[in-house]
């Protein structure tokens, strides 16, 4: 019983890769149609995100151990697979024109997809260093594959190369950190091995295993080994959420994929990045959170104000989304500088923010092509009156990123502010509302250019209004409500999100 091999705990991830499995062996054997991809897929990413609901029922009070410790049942990961499954399956829906695009290599494509949100749950769930980076580099390869996957094109070859080699630099930081972190604890285990018990009992963590225990049980008068590994973990995941200095490769990256994986690329590397941070800074290095915090805030400021500058001179939407997404990084590392305390809130922000940056790249798909890279801002002038549906919807994404009130933006800024006060970081709060208010700029040029401006390239005629296909209206619907409820009525969710700690 020391192991617990339950199968409880892999039952969304044996779900998913299940459907990876029969998609590719009934295109390999009928070579069917995209629709019967689809299917395959909306089954299994039904079925992880019911079991993950089961997760959530069994361990929201009650956290377990499994397989000698690598993976923890609790609400943490419960919620976060809760979220990665769904947001899969809208970036699926979103980036589906570009799947029939693919002609064959369709399925290998929703297969890619699939994968990467099996090692986002498994960053969410892995109770050992070594087994989240396991999940790290499950997620971060099928990445680096979508991100290159429309092969005739070289920016897409530039966006996939650069990805991988920085990814594959960011990955080797974070192992050397995880080295050290062992040095200095003896352990890679964040609780423990649940193998045995002074008192006999059954899967009860040994009081001396374990990060966790170790740290808050020991006095470690020479520091240093573990503050280092500690801050190369942080560098390393802070490249997967593109927290400043650590995001040079987002605005090539984004601008280069094809347009229908990009909010699905952009959103999952969010959630995921910031739910393993969350695990190892609040968990496994929760008793020296007064010596990472302050690294934390520093990492946090740098990001909102170099997001926000950088922003402000691009001409093109999907890098002006990259470097958002910068700020957007330093704003939901505003709320882990109040360690476990700020988890919630940090919940709350990384979900309603996936849920906009979704909406928006899915736009810019529809705008610019799903098998296309670059989104020149001119592309915008006078959609409003070309689709009055599109253009609301992106005004609306506009409005939440900038944090306009009655929107989940302003409601996911208030929250974390909020912790990062709580926690006496005023000045942060500061650094990031000077930091928000700029950034009003680049966000209402955008509304500007649909409802002001008419198309340079064809002065007194109106071009043709884009067509969005069945997938993008369903995540566009989605997205938009969920910006716009979360924004008038954020409590339910904060109220739920309270329970899912990692314990």
């Amino acid at each position: 019983m020391g192991a617990n091999l339950d199968v409880v705990a892999v039952a969304p991830l044996i779900a998913v890769v299940g459907a990876v499995v029969v998609l590719l062996m009934v295109d390999v054997t009928w070579k069917p149609g995209p629709q019967v991809w689809g299917v395959i897929a909306g089954i299994g990413l039904a079925a992880a995100t019911g079991l993950a609901g089961w997760q959530w029922a069994l361990h929201q009070d009650a956290p377990e151990l499994y397989f000698s410790g690598m993976l923890v049942g609790d609400g943490f990961a419960a919620m976060g697979a809760l979220v990665v499954y769904p947001l899969t399956g809208l970036g699926l829906m979103a980036g589906w024109r570009l799947v029939t695009a693919l002609g064959r290599r369709g399925a290998e494509f929703v297969a890619l997809v699939l994968l990467a949100g099996a090692g986002a749950h498994l960053m969410a769930a892995s109770a050992n260093l070594v087994m989240l980076f396991i999940g790290l580099e499950v997620f971060s390869i099928s990445l680096y594959v979508l991100a290159g996957f429309t092969r005739e094109r070289a920016d897409a070859d530039e966006a996939a190369l650069k990805y991988f080699l920085l990814g594959a630099f960011a990955s080797a930081v974070f192992v050397y950190g995880v080295a050290l972190v062992f040095a200095a604890t003896g352990s890679t285990s964040i609780y423990g091995d649940p193998g045995g018990s002074a008192a006999g009992l059954p899967d009860a963590i040994l009081p001396d295993a374990g990060i966790q225990s170790f740290l808050e049980g020991t006095v470690v008068f020479r520091p240093g080994v573990l503050l280092v590994g500690a801050a190369l973990i942080i560098v390393g995941l802070g490249f997967k959420v593109s927290a400043a200095p650590f995001h040079v490769w987002s605005p090539d990256v984004y601008q280069g994929a094809p347009g229908g994986i990009t909010g699905f690329l952009a959103a999952a590397a969010k959630v995921a990045g910031f739910a393993a941070l969350a695990r190892v800074l609040t968990v496994a290095l929760g008793a020296y959170v007064a010596d990472w915090a302050p690294a934390i805030a520093a990492l946090s400021a740098l990001s909102v104000v170099v997001g926000t500058l950088l922003a402000i001179v691009q001409t093109d939407i999907k890098r002006m989304l990259a470097y958002s997404s910068v700020a957007h990084a330093g704003f939901i590392l505003t709320a882990l500088v109040a360690g476990g305390d700020g988890i919630p809130d940090m919940w709350f922000y990384v979900i309603t923010y996936a849920a906009q940056v979704l909406g928006a790249f899915t736009i810019a798909a529809v705008i610019s092509g799903a098998t296309r890279g670059r989104s020149p801002l001119q592309a915008y002038d006078g959609l409003g009156r070309r689709s009055p549906w599109l253009a609301a919807v992106m005004a609306l994404m506009m409005l939440s990123m900038a944090g306009i009130p009655l929107t989940a933006g302003f409601a996911g800024k208030v929250a974390v502010f909020r912790s990062a006060v709580d926690a006496g970081y005023l000045w942060l709060v500061i650094v990031a509302l000077l930091a928000a208010v700029a950034g009003l700029f680049f966000y209402l040029s955008v509304v500007v250019r649909m409802y002001m401006r008419q198309p340079a390239d064809a002065p007194g005629t109106m071009p043709a209004a884009p067509h969005a296909g069945w997938g993008a209206r369903i995540a566009l619907a989605v997205t938009s409500a969920a910006t716009l409820v979360f924004g008038i009525a954020p409590w339910p969710l904060l109220d739920v999100l309270r329970d899912a700690l990692p314990l």
